[in-house]
């Protein structure tokens, strides 16, 4: 087995509690861009080709689990925040024992370092025929970091925690990042830390001294870009790991040939995938599993979770779509909301006010105003006029409805469930359809309309003294109906 084909363990450190977030959520399960801060550590684990990955948990560390539940990692729990050395040899001890593995350690709360890098500190290891390689960076004031301190010939000699550096030792600007990528020899040297340190914990940079100590090669592989290890202990720090990666996740889709004007308002989650010539606006968030083909716009301030967006769909601004799939060249909005099972298919057109749920519109059909459709199917070429509802719940149960092609339904119609109207069939306006309407039909189901003449002045005149004060047109106009009863009485 040669140095470069070797495999690959991965060890996640994400057992702290994070006291500073002031929140019942674990530290590691504070979202960037989606995802939970541990899952990028996951992610980038299965993107390097880890073999196997082991998350050691401690606070929380049921949570932690359920979260991770499904994505093939091993767990370890750390029952007692003994220090780093500690956790690392509860891990470690979960990957089994192969002992043919290189072992990478990272951290379930830096979520802004790059597979790349961690490639390229895999690759220096094992290029140089390394036995611990730190990965490191340079700060102007690394207050708060480990300092890696080098001999005169610029070999790494130690890591000193910054409570126990002198200020000599403090003025350094060479920091350790805490990931570490070690040969297999690293399991059983744990073993041997101590806590001989001013804060009693089992410090995982100990492993240096231990490595040097048996005559084996240390050495530091130097960040680019020192934000990378960016950790998150408080709000603010969660609030600044989100900008940049949402700067980057939106530099990487403009470079791809998506629009956006202005990426400093808009907020797209990792997991989401564009297409070409997109245009996303001003204020939009995308989330989840959403899937945007080319030539889409999505509209300013609009709001798009798991949902698929065909090629030239149009949403306008303000609307809402969650686990909605939306057919070629459909428009949406403004201020539409479509809900989970919402299924529009080609040339669709949904206006202003309208909510859908559950609901499949075949190709062609238009509900362009202040509707609800719910629990129904809709055929090609359909009119849904405005002030439609589909009242699909009873109280207790939900129950479909079916409107075939070509139907066309009156404004301010309610269709009460469970209903079917056949193609080419007709809804007056101001109808309450209870009965299922034949294909060709016209259904009328409103009260025959009656005028009860003089009923407003009866009306209004026993409310005088309140409609004096409070509606004066209306008090005039009863003035002048009761002169002109006079005038005929006269």
């Amino acid at each position: 087995m040669t140095e470069q084909n070797r495999p690959l363990d991965v060890v996640i450190l994400a057992a702290g509690q994070g006291t500073r977030m002031k929140s019942a959520l674990p530290k590691v399960l504070h979202r960037v861009a989606g995802r939970p801060m541990v899952s990028w550590a996951v992610k980038a684990a299965r993107e390097l080709g880890a073999r196997e990955i082991v998350v050691v948990t401690g606070h929380g560390a049921e949570r932690v689990e359920q979260e991770l539940a499904g994505s093939g990692v091993r767990f370890a729990r750390q029952e007692q925040q003994l220090g780093t050395g500690h956790a690392f040899l509860q891990g470690a001890a979960a990957l089994g024992s192969h002992g043919d593995a290189d072992i990478l350690v990272l951290y379930g709360d830096t979520p802004l370092l790059r597979t790349g890098t961690l490639a390229a500190l895999i690759a220096d290891h094992r290029q140089e025929a390394s036995a611990f390689t730190i990965l490191s960076g340079e700060l102007e004031d690394a207050t708060g970091y480990g300092r890696i301190i080098r001999g005169a010939a610029g070999g790494v000699e130690r890591i000193v925690e910054q409570k126990d550096a002198t200020p000599e030792e403090a003025a350094v600007r060479e920091f350790n990042s805490g990931v570490y990528v070690m040969d297999a020899r690293a399991f059983g040297l744990a073993q041997r830390i101590t806590n001989e340190n001013r804060a009693g914990e089992y410090y995982l940079t100990d492993l240096l001294g231990l490595y040097r100590s048996e005559g084996a090669k240390a050495a530091a592989f130097k960040l680019d870009d020192a934000d990378e290890v960016l950790g998150a202990n408080d709000r603010l720090g969660l609030a600044e790991l989100e900008r940049i990666v949402q700067r980057r996740i939106n530099e990487a889709h403009m470079r791809a040939g998506v629009s956006i004007p202005a990426p400093e308002t808009v907020f797209i989650e990792d997991t989401v995938q564009l297409g070409r010539d997109v245009v996303i606006e001003p204020g939009v968030i995308l989330r989840g599993q959403t899937r945007v083909a080319d030539g889409v716009t999505v509209g300013a301030y609009s709001v798009v979770t798991d949902s698929v967006l065909a090629e030239r769909v149009v949403v306008k601004a303000h609307s809402v779509l969650e686990g909605a799939s939306v057919g070629a060249g459909a428009d949406v909005g403004p201020f539409a909301r479509l809900r989970p099972g919402t299924d529009l298919g080609e040339g669709v057109h949904i206006g202003n006010f309208v909510e859908t749920k559950n609901a499949r519109l075949d190709a062609g059909v238009k509900a362009g105003h202040l509707a609800y459709l719910g629990d129904v199917s809709i055929g090609a070429e359909s009119n849904i006029g405005a002030g439609t509802i589909v009242a699909n719940f009873d109280g207790v149960n939900k129950h479909p409805s079916r409107l075939g092609a070509g139907v066309f339904v009156g404004s301010n119609s309610t269709i009460i469930a469970p209903r079917v109207v056949g193609d080419a069939a007709f809804i007056a306006a101001g109808s309450a359809v209870h009965d299922d309407v034949p294909e060709g039909a016209m259904a009328v189901a409103r009260g025959k309309q009656r005028n009860l003449d003089g009923w407003s002045r009866r009306y209004w005149g026993g409310l005088r003294a309140k409609v004096q004060v409070k509606l004066p047109w209306l008090a005039g106009w009863l003035d002048r109906q009761e002169n002109q009863t006079a005038d005929r009485q006269a």
